[in-house]
């Protein structure tokens, strides 16, 4: 037994004084003692001498003399010395308890603590001087003057972004029938589960292109438009040239289509993607749409007289915009909804392409509109410190507590955007020259910006 309670010594100290005569113990008092509160006969016989000794003063003090923490007094980290050691000199435990010459168990306990953090370092894209120009000017022309009446019936302007309604969102993602490494949780004395493939470059993989915009509420918060344009994969019909034990030759396959190319992304735009835009935008919303991608060579250009000639049927105005180059961090694809998708499309087993695209396809279709919604609010919170950085990549993106914020109702649409901020964006911009696009936003913002 660990440390006795007050209460447990004070049991023990009646207990012999019950079993003692003339301030002797009966025979086997002690070991009676120590087998039914489970401690020694040491702690039993300490007891009974402070027992006895107190009584003669007249009371029965047996408390514990032992106060506070009396274990070996802590090794506390030299953070410091820590900080100077290279990034590839702590990356594990072990490395640091080398350099700095303790026990692991020693810096396991800094880090349970909460003295040293584990961190996974992303590899970032390399941005040019130019690409943080463009990702500010994208920033900025996200972000527009909404006028309030405050309480004493004056109007106030306020910058906020747009609530990116009018913008679809795409991108393309490889799709794995398998993980080279799973992780799974097994009951102790489980058979473990075997996974084997001649080479990881054989493991079956489709790539989909995923378009999505953000989620539009009614008045009443009802879900009015689920912003899932659709996930479609570059998958095509083939027959069986030879027969197996699986089908016999001629039989029609799916099967991946793995070269990606101009006229491949073309043929989805024109007749999966943009049909799907029309047919699920909702009636009431403006028919001018932005759809936004990455410059990625396959994609087609704005001004492609077929890709023209679909965008403006049924009195649409559907128009191609790009996003910064080296910004994946600028499409809510690549900033959280294909990371929800593979988690989830990995729960369901495929073993064959049109398993995997029914899983991918289950998987999009049950995700809840409004995790995307919050994560064009996580699009608005990375636009707002890639402004701080002055167009670069290397920050955090800071935590809103959006769930806390949805469960009060206080969740908002569009974040506000500080005024000294976008000033300071701006002058930043007409300093090094780069004032196109910019005048048409310093006309808008002028007023507001206090030139």
């Amino acid at each position: 037994m660990s440390n006795l309670t007050e209460k447990d010594r004070l049991d023990i100290a009646t207990f012999l004084l019950h079993k003692s005569k003339d301030g002797q113990l009966f025979r086997g008092t002690v070991l009676e003692a120590a087998l039914k509160w489970n401690v020694h006969r040491n702690t039993i016989s300490t007891i009974w001498a402070r027992a006895k000794k107190s009584q003669l003063n007249g009371s029965l003090d047996v408390k514990s003399k032992r106060y506070g923490n009396k274990n070996r007094k802590r090794i506390l980290p030299d953070l410091d010395y820590i900080k100077t050691l290279k990034f590839s000199e702590r990356s594990t435990i072990e490395k640091i308890s080398l350099k700095v010459k303790v026990s692991v168990g020693t810096v396991h306990s800094w880090v349970v603590d909460g003295l040293l953090k584990p961190h996974s370092s992303p590899l970032h894209p390399l941005l040019t001087d130019l690409n943080k120009v463009n990702r500010h000017k994208f920033c900025l022309n996200s972000i527009s003057v909404f006028q309030t009446v405050n309480q004493v019936n004056q109007t106030d302007s306020r910058l906020k972004f747009t609530d990116m309604s009018q913008t679809v969102h795409i991108d393309e993602k490889w799709f794995y029938l398998t993980r080279t490494n799973q992780r799974y949780r097994v009951v102790d004395g489980e058979e473990l589960p075997y996974r084997s493939c001649k080479s990881k470059r054989y493991i079956t993989k489709v790539m989909f292109m995923c378009a999505v915009s953000r989620p539009v509420y009614g008045l009443e918060g009802e879900l009015l438009f689920d912003e899932k344009i659709g996930i479609i994969p570059f998958t095509c019909k083939q027959a069986a040239k030879r027969s197996s034990k699986n089908r016999a030759a001629g039989t029609l396959e799916t099967k991946s289509i793995d070269s990606i190319t101009k006229p491949v992304t073309k043929a989805l735009f024109i007749e999966k993607i943009i049909p799907s835009i029309m047919a699920k935008w909702p009636s009431t919303s403006d028919k001018r749409i932005y759809i936004q991608k990455d410059n990625a060579k396959p994609h087609i250009t704005n001004n492609d007289p077929d890709f023209r000639k679909v965008a403006t049927e049924d009195g649409f105005d559907i128009q191609l915009v790009f996003q910064p180059p080296n910004s994946p961090d600028l499409n809510t694809n690549d900033l959280g909804f294909f990371r929800a998708i593979q988690s989830l499309q990995s729960e369901i087993s495929a073993t064959n392409v049109e398993q995997l695209v029914a899983a991918v396809d289950k998987a999009f279709t049950e995700y809840i509109p409004m995790k995307l919604n919050k994560i064009f609010l996580t699009l608005q919170t990375v636009m707002i410190e890639i402004m701080k950085a002055k167009g670069h990549n290397n920050f955090s993106i800071p935590h809103m507590n959006k769930d806390r914020l949805l469960a009060d109702g206080r969740l908002p649409t569009n974040l506000t955007v500080d005024e000294g901020l976008v000033k300071g964006c701006i002058d930043l911009l007409l300093e090094i020259g780069e004032t196109s696009g910019i005048e048409n936003l310093m006309e808008e913002l002028g007023y507001h910006l206090d030139e």
